[in-house]
């Protein structure tokens, strides 16, 4: 199993800094994610063969390798000029991460909720052009649902990742969406029954705590105009949210998970060396042994 750090609360720090900065807290893998002078959200990559080349150097010197690669695009767009966009920078994003070495990425599903088929169909279409290409380079894809996404609840997620019928396409478990991921319908979150669905197709966890939306009668967060369709979580420290982590490691731990596990906080930039070195050692006492 791999423990991996998403250095997004790091982003701010030049490409060297930021490899330094995860090697001096303990970790020895990163998951990377979006940042504006590599891989920025929704847009063509940035890096070029010197970005990339100081980004494999910086691996070298400090001991640190890559997990995973999470770009994020609009690749089930209902637009067709966006979604065909959304391929051009995936194409370019999976020769970067085959130049890192890199043997995994992970992504969102994207598209609207509100226009779920169509951005099935879009997705469909972007997989039709992309599943060659990671083929041809070797590199696995981990899927995750996302609150706003077409697909949201965690079975459907886990269907359609099975439907991609490839065996090295699996299924990303995110704990801070646990309670968009029960569906509309569920005021708890059964991460067991949900880990349990996916089976084998589970090789990848986000780690991070979150509240329950639902809770109080659905007034734990009150959002206007009353009826807005806004979605809300956050990526906490492990113990100041709501999930169930009793039941979240010791699932992992029945299911003998051996893929990646990502810590994944955002929220306390101002404090993110202490979050992060935190988060390290909880998550390599409970998965660990």
């Amino acid at each position: 199993m791999k423990i991996a750090l998403d250095p997004y609360m790091f982003r701010s720090l030049p490409i060297d800094d930021m490899v330094r900065t995860v090697a001096e807290l303990g970790y020895e893998h990163i998951e990377l994610s979006p940042r504006d002078d590599f891989m920025p959200f929704f847009l063509h990559p940035r890096a070029d063969d010197e970005r990339i080349a100081a980004l494999k150097n910086s691996l070298r010197t400090h001991g640190i390798k890559l997990s995973s690669v999470l770009p994020l695009y609009k690749w089930s767009s209902p637009d067709e000029t966006e979604r065909q966009a959304a391929v051009r920078y995936w194409k370019r994003m999976i020769e970067i991460t085959a130049d890192l070495g890199c043997p995994l990425m992970n992504s969102e599903f994207n598209g609207r909720p509100e226009q779920a088929a169509a951005s099935e169909a879009a997705f469909w279409r972007s997989m039709d052009e992309l599943l060659p290409v990671f083929e041809r380079e070797g590199i696995a894809l981990n899927l995750e649902a996302h609150p706003d996404d077409f697909c949201e609840e965690n079975t459907p997620a886990v269907d359609l990742v099975r439907a991609i019928n490839k065996p090295w396409v699996n299924y990303l478990y995110c704990a801070p969406h646990s309670f968009h991921l029960s569906g509309a319908s569920e005021v708890g979150a059964d991460i067991a029954k949900m880990m349990r669905y996916a089976g084998d197709k589970l090789q990848h966890v986000h780690i991070a705590d979150s509240f329950n939306h639902k809770g109080s009668s659905g007034l734990r967060y009150i959002l206007n105009p009353p009826g807005t369709t806004a979605r809300i979580h956050q990526h906490l420290d492990i113990d100041q949210g709501e999930v169930d982590w009793d039941t979240f490691f010791g699932t992992l731990r029945d299911l003998n998970f051996d893929g990646v596990a990502t810590a994944c906080v955002f929220a306390w930039e101002e404090r993110a060396h202490e979050s992060s070195a935190f988060m390290l050692d909880r998550i390599t006492k409970e998965l660990t042994v």
